[in-house]
């Protein structure tokens, strides 16, 4: 099992940037393929990005391709979310998941119901 918590959240102006981090609980973080999702007041909660267990593959939202990347550094147990060049539209909490590494396609790593394991969640809030 494996316990997640975000951290990294807060105000930023549009055009900014935030380094979102994903601290895991375990000695066998490297096993699981790992997600950010986010959730919008009044929305449903959407695909942001995903690194598989070895960080040699990305997946990520069209919303977010170009300015936002995620990776990992299995050493520290740990994941990240660099955003770049924010958007108010991109105001939202954000979450870490998690998921055991087999083989995903493209659609599966976008897909919510697959992952196992949540944080709590950080608050992403940028002004125009």
């Amino acid at each position: 099992q494996v316990q997640l918590v975000e951290s990294g959240g807060g105000l930023v102006q549009a055009g900014g940037s935030l380094r979102l981090s994903c601290a895991a609980s375990g000695r066998t973080f490297n096993r699981y393929a790992m997600g950010w999702f986010r959730q919008a007041p009044g929305k449903e909660r959407e695909f942001v990005a995903a690194i598989n267990s070895s960080g040699g593959s990305t997946y990520y939202a069209d919303s977010v391709k170009g300015r936002f990347t995620i990776s990992r550094d299995n050493a520290k147990n740990t994941g990240y979310l660099q955003m770049d060049k924010l958007k108010p539209e991109d105001t939202a909490v954000y979450y870490c998941t998690a998921r055991v590494q087999k083989y995903y396609s493209p659609t599966e790593y976008r897909t919510r119901a697959g992952y196992d394991y949540w944080g709590q969640g950080t608050q992403v809030t940028v002004s125009s």
